[in-house]
């Protein structure tokens, strides 16, 4: 068996927190191949490694010279190095590394180091190979990961019992560093359990899985232990964030679960994610409802007009027009006579939402525009909706009973989720009517 593990900022924060890493891996000899973040924060209002090395940047550009914000990410890597009691060059590593940024002057090549240190003192501290990601991960012209990466990754490793590679960073075709979005180790993780078609992609961060809605909002909610590639996308996608929303995507390639774990509580279960069909046939049997999930502050244009199903191109002409203004929607909910579009209202401050309601007033000469502002979409999520009779009656009737009036409801034909919107002063009590409804069950 092979795993490939990533582990996350909070489990790299410290020297306390690597050495931790360290057991979780010599545990289980199948932990092959490790991937790293840059140390996070080590309590509340620390500052994370990477945003130290972005403010360094800006330091760099500003006064020509690294100072304060280095000086302190500098600080990070000596007390990890002390902390571990580790034979490691740091004082060499350092001095290099900023010759090297002061060489490069490029954001992403800066942001990347954290990575970069934090593999090569993990390498050193198992006693396994180092492999920089400039070498393996390649992006392409457009910016995006190059799949010869596969190829570099799996040549890289071939041989090597274990090794650990660095995240978040990769090289473009003339060498140069770049760097995925934030959070993107998770996404290099994915990317080389792909190339070694590991059997696992564990996936260890400081959470033990993703929970069944928002503990900010119910008290404790249940866990998930399993759950789909589908209806991962579909909660994260409204905001239920443990994973980068991309990390899925080369793993599901190969049918690779993916495993949640979590770094200080290494034997909860977590969460396991899995292929659509593999989930189905293992799901015995599986709740109504496997998540909850929403966002606040959402924009409703609704849009009437009178045999608007009969005009040829209505929603071409509509479309065009949030080409021009470079806005995408989220939903696009609708009737015989009406089309509603979905807005995150943060495309829509200093005037643009006037422009965009004239501009489709012009296009489509449409009987009368209406606008909603201040609306959260809540998402319900769960393949056993499409199995359970009277899902859609006990949603709604859970959301009236708790004295909230619904604004909007979408639903997708496969019937994996319902997305409702009320009023952003509704959110919080929709949702906990919603977890006591189908979490409450027994």
């Amino acid at each position: 068996m092979i795993k490939v593990c990533k582990f996350g900022g909070t489990s790299m924060a410290d020297g306390i927190n690597i050495r931790r890493v360290a057991d979780i891996v010599s545990r289980d000899g199948a932990r092959r191949y490790l991937v790293v973040s840059a140390p996070g924060k080590r309590y509340s209002g620390d500052v994370k490694v990477t945003d130290l090395l972005y403010a360094a940047h800006r330091e760099l550009m500003e006064k020509g010279a690294l100072g304060e914000a280095f000086a302190k990410a500098a600080a990070r890597f000596r007390r990890i190095v002390d902390e571990l009691h580790l034979d490691f060059d740091i004082e060499a590593a350092l001095n290099e590394t900023a010759a090297d940024i002061v060489r490069e002057r490029s954001e992403e090549f800066t942001a990347s180091r954290g990575e970069y240190l934090t593999g090569r003192i993990m390498a050193a501290l198992l006693g396994v190979p180092f492999v920089d990601a400039k070498d393996v991960i390649r992006f392409d012209g457009d910016g995006r990961f190059d799949p010869v990466g596969y190829t570099l990754i799996r040549e890289a490793l071939k041989g090597k019992r274990r090794a650990v590679i660095a995240g978040f960073y990769g090289a473009d075709g003339d060498g140069k560093i770049k760097t995925f979005s934030r959070g993107g180790s998770d996404l290099s993780g994915a990317i080389v359990a792909r190339a070694v078609l590991a059997d696992v992609y564990e996936n260890w961060t400081d959470v033990s899985g993703f929970l069944s809605c928002d503990p900010h909002i119910v008290r404790a909610p249940v866990g998930i232990p399993r759950i789909s590639y589908r209806e991962l996308r579909e909660l994260s996608y409204m905001g239920a964030n443990v994973l980068h929303s991309e990390a899925i995507f080369p793993v599901r390639e190969a049918d690779i679960p993916i495993h949640i774990l979590n770094t200080f509580r290494p034997e909860d279960e977590g969460t396991m994610i899995l292929p659509t069909a593999r989930y189905l046939a293992e799901a015995g049997r599986m709740r109504t409802v496997t998540g909850i999930a929403g966002k606040k502050n959402f924009t409703v244009i609704n849009i009437e007009k009178s045999l608007m199903n009969t005009e040829i191109g209505f929603t071409y002409k509509i479309m065009e027009v949030l080409v021009r203004h470079n806005i995408s929607f989220e939903h696009l909910p609708s009737g015989i006579d009406t089309m509603s579009l979905i807005i995150d209202s943060e495309f829509l401050s200093h005037g643009v939402l006037e422009e965009v309601r004239r501009d489709i007033e012009k296009a489509v000469l449409p009987d009368r525009t209406n606008i909603y502002s201040d609306v959260a979409l809540i998402a319900v999520v769960g393949h056993g909706m499409a199995k359970s009779v009277g899902t859609s009656a006990r949603l709604f009737a859970a959301i009236a009973n708790a004295g909230v009036n619904v604004r909007m409801i979408d639903q997708g034909s496969s019937e994996l989720n319902i997305i409702v919107g009320v009023d952003n002063g509704d959110y919080e009590r929709t949702v906990r009517a919603v977890y006591e409804e189908f979490f409450r069950e027994t």
